[in-house]
């Protein structure tokens, strides 16, 4: 009967020392370190427009830009991003690959 208790034994152990290996390999991310998709709101913006024709659609999109770059700012503001950081933040954060995100 020895058996089964070393069996039972060493499957404790498993137990025990499994999480805490898996828990050492597993990389950690920054939580202030926030990396927003890239373009989404952008997208978004284009997408709402899509039905609009002329100076209405440039209008509504510029508008709509706006209130992203805003949003991308109060974003910047919680996570306390700044400087040249925020400013990049703000860009990919907003979608604006081409650099305009502050015209």
């Amino acid at each position: 009967m020895k058996f089964p208790s070393a069996t039972v034994a060493a499957s404790l152990v498993c137990l025990i020392i499994a999480p805490v290996f898996a828990a050492q390999t597993t990389p950690s991310a920054a939580p202030a370190e926030t990396v927003p998709v890239p373009a989404t709101k952008r997208v978004a913006c284009l997408a709402t427009t899509q039905s609009l024709k002329g100076q209405d659609r440039r209008d509504q999109l510029q508008l709509c830009m706006a209130q992203a770059r805003v949003d991308c700012l109060k974003q910047a503001i919680d996570q306390k991003i700044v400087g040249e950081a925020r400013k990049d933040f703000i860009k990919t954060c907003a979608g604006s690959s081409d650099g305009t995100a502050q015209r």
